[in-house]
């Protein structure tokens, strides 16, 4: 076969999404919108004048806010049952920033709150008595489709959603019974549901009335806390299809506005309620979220919007309302949709340097910043704000050295600017480790290595293969540090004892450099690795304050030792003797160069039977024993090697799944993306060879697909910034058809025999990636 460079083979402590729980309020700051201090009267039996459109869907709603705002001169003193108030919406006093640094170290429990933030409990209120239900409510709706007369349906809706009372007499499961508690909020989804999907298929005066009850309960004037009907009625409204058309974003603002600056008990309720929604609502009101942001920054129409000026909160609220999502999507085992469903796309495009800037400068203060909700913000995004924070403290160090090689009157020279590692092939982990640890100082310039004895400009290339020889000796199960398990495909710290842990430092590094300078590497760590190595996201400033130390559970032991997460469960539910059939005690026994030893699991453990009373102790013991006590010294010193590299407030904005995409790449594949973005050399991208090519990749499994990619990369993971960042290049080889294709793995480089037939380019091209040495998996 031929040869290549390199010859491949085929969940920051969670970072603490921004604390949806804390919505502080600025002293002497509103606790209502300040819009009128008159009470909106009850609906109007006259339907007020409003008469069916016959225009797009609220083509009149503007119109029909300014009929309404001129009457409120007509209103004077009056007090008039019948005459309904409207203030000037887009007029309304700014809401004060909201917006609490992520940085802030103590954070409101979710399922615990202490006694001084828990909201008073006011009376609820008694309510009307509605009797209708939702088939009663289903009937109407067939026959006003039927008959055209929409008289029982509209005084529904407009009795329904003519206040908050009337909305929890609508759609609370028992009117008697209170509901005060998180885990059922009592309102009758399936109504609710049904309600909203007849909704946009009803004629258009039915629609603006819904709209006006629901300015009704929005302008009325709070006194003292909100109740649970008050936390029901926003979680209903909430869900209003309406509010997916930009004509009723003004609304929609002030309702997400109210929603924000409750009190934290309350968003603590709402929380748990929005985890109760179905998959698909809750992706929608995710989306309706995410849209309205979007819009608000770059408006195709701005003339439909208020000036920027006269809504800057608009986009605080919504993001702080999101954030409430984001907790009870956290909250929920499974989650309800992915995380990546909270990314906004449109984020990508605006200055987001200016808002990391803004967050790093004024931290607590009152001023907003997208990144004290990085569960908005997308990991390419991500990526851009950790590159240029990179390249900017690789700027200020190199300026450094020049400043610090001119004041001592010496010659500057280029190789100042950069971290210049020289090492010998046969020597490399020695020489890597003592050249990072002479070098310490320079972490932070640009990465250019050397091999000893070799003629070669770094253009990247030999950076690469510095990286990806070096992991494959490091992670290769002779040399001891790392411990691959089979079952899971992945490496561990070894938990050997030994003098010196400067070699997992070595490794931290590695993997720090390799963020720093946008390589992707290929190791296999688990998601728990990820989630120790940000705990904490910012190196402590005393040193002994533990690192390395999460909260980690069954489910992340499984992630690597399956058999024993599976042995440990059966035990937790075990239904006969556990003290006499399974006949153990706190200890856990390990090898260790040939010799077992044991370890209680709490003092005097080796006396302590595990009863059916105590297993869950023991189980909960057992793991953090061997995720966190039993490799503290080689995780600390693997956690300070990366962090000695990346100590940018940056990482605070990921979570573990992000670090190991930056770090990796990302599982997902798009082929079709490689193909548009390939490079060619010495083919064209219409020869008869390469469209063989690609008809065959095209057609491969995953798993193929996956073992051409890691035997042209040396990895199967996509970089952040997908297949374009790959810089995939074919390049025709002139060797006879005979010959296996070869791989150029620092160059990302495929060399490809000019095949006859379609038939023997797949055939050699799966013996080429099927048959080429890892990169120390076993």
């Amino acid at each position: 076969m031929g040869r290549k460079c390199l010859t491949t083979d085929s969940n920051r402590m969670q970072l603490q999404q921004h604390d949806c729980f804390s919505s502080e309020r600025q002293p002497g700051s509103p606790r209502r919108i300040n819009h009128q201090k008159k009470l909106c009267m009850r609906k109007k039996k006259d339907n007020v004048g409003l008469e069916r459109g016959t225009k797009s869907q609220f083509s009149t709603f503007s119109s029909f806010i300014s009929t309404i705002n001129q009457k409120k001169e007509a209103a004077g003193s009056s007090s008039s049952p019948t005459q309904l108030v409207i203030p000037n919406i887009k007029n309304v006093r700014d809401l004060p920033p909201i917006c609490l640094d992520v940085r802030q170290k103590q954070r409101i429990s979710i399922d615990t709150l202490p006694p001084e933030l828990k909201a008073p409990v006011p009376p609820e209120p008694s309510l009307p008595i509605r009797t209708k239900t939702m088939k009663d409510f289903q009937e109407d709706m067939e026959k006003a489709k039927s008959s055209g007369d929409w008289k029982a349906v509209h005084d529904f809706y407009l009795t329904t959603f003519d206040s908050f009372l009337e909305l929890n007499a609508a759609f609370k499961k028992d009117v008697s019974l209170p509901f005060s508690t998180i885990e059922d909020s009592g309102i009758n989804a399936k109504f609710v549901n049904a309600v909203y999907d007849a909704l946009l298929n009803t004629p258009q005066d039915i629609q603006k009335s819904v709209l006006k009850g629901i300015i009704n309960g929005l302008l009325q004037e709070w006194k003292g806390p909100r109740t649970k009907d008050d936390l029901r009625a926003y979680c209903i409204l909430l869900q209003n299809p309406q509010f997916s058309n930009t004509s009723t974003y003004v609304i929609y603002a002030h309702l997400l506005r109210q929603i924000a600056t409750l009190a934290e008990a309350d968003h603590h309720f709402l929380a748990h309620w929005f985890k109760k929604i179905s998959q698909r609502r809750f992706k929608q009101l995710v989306d309706k979220l995410l849209q309205f942001i979007s819009l608000r920054l770059f408006p195709a129409k701005p003339e439909e919007f208020p000036p920027m000026i006269k809504c800057t909160w608009w986009i605080p609220s919504a993001t702080k309302v999101l954030s409430l999502f984001n907790a009870a999507n956290s909250l929920a085992n499974p989650a309800i949709i992915p995380y990546t469903d909270f990314y906004n796309s449109t984020l990508d495009h605006i200055d987001l340097m200016e808002e990391y800037h803004n967050w790093q400068c004024y931290g607590n203060s009152h001023r907003f910043s997208f990144c004290q909700y990085p569960f908005i913000i997308s990991i390419a995004a991500k990526k851009v704000i950790i590159q240029r924070d990179s390249e900017q403290q690789m700027i200020s160090m190199a300026r450094q050295s020049l400043v610090d090689k001119v004041s001592r009157r010496q010659r500057p020279d280029m190789n100042m600017l950069f971290l210049n590692l020289k090492v010998r092939r046969m020597h490399l982990v020695s020489d890597s480790l003592d050249e990072l640890t002479r070098k310490r100082a320079d972490l932070k310039k640009k990465l250019k290595v050397t091999f000893v004895g070799e003629a070669g400009l770094d253009m990247g290339g030999l950076t690469k293969e510095w990286f990806l020889l070096l992991i494959r000796q490091i992670f290769h199960p002779d040399y001891g540090m790392f411990t691959y398990h089979k079952d899971s495909h992945c490496h561990w710290f070894s938990s050997y004892k030994c003098d010196d842990y400067s070699e997992f430092r070595l490794v931290g590094a590695l993997m720090g450099l390799a963020v720093y300078n946008s390589i992707t590497l290929d190791i296999r760590f688990p998601p728990c690795c990820y989630k120790k190595l940000l705990s904490p996201p910012i190196v402590p400033c005393d040193q002994n304050t533990p690192v390395g130390i999460s909260g980690v559970s069954l489910d992340d032991l499984c992630h690597i030792m399956p058999e024993l997460a599976h042995g440990l469960s059966e035990l937790l539910s075990y239904e006969d003797n556990v003290e006499e059939d399974f006949y153990s005690t706190f200890q856990v026994f390990q090898e260790e160069f040939g010799v077992i030893k044991s370890y209680n699991l709490k003092p005097g453990g080796d006396k302590i039977p595990v009863t059916a009373q105590n297993r869950k102790e023991y189980v909960q013991l057992y793991v953090d024993f061997i995720l966190n006590k039993s490799i503290y010294k080689q995780f600390a010193a693997f956690y300070y090697g990366f962090h000695s590299v990346c100590d940018s407030y940056a990482l605070m904005l990921l979570r573990p799944e992000e670090v190991e995409i930056l770090v990796c790449g990302s599982p997902e594949l798009d082929m079709y993306a490689l193909q548009r973005n390939t490079q060619y050399d010495g083919y064209l991208k219409t020869d008869l060879t390469i469209r063989y090519f690609w008809e065959v990749v095209l057609g491969f499994p995953l798993d193929l697909q996956k073992k051409l990619l890691h035997f042209t990369t040396g990895s199967d993971r996509v970089p952040v910034g997908g297949m374009a960042d790959l810089n995939f290049k074919i390049s025709k080889s002139e060797t006879s058809t005979n010959w296996l294709p070869v791989a150029h793995t620092c160059f990302n480089q495929l060399c490809l025999p000019p095949y006859k037939s379609k038939k023997e380019l797949k055939q050699k091209l799966i013996i080429g990636i099927s048959n080429t040495e890892g990169f120390g998996l076993e």
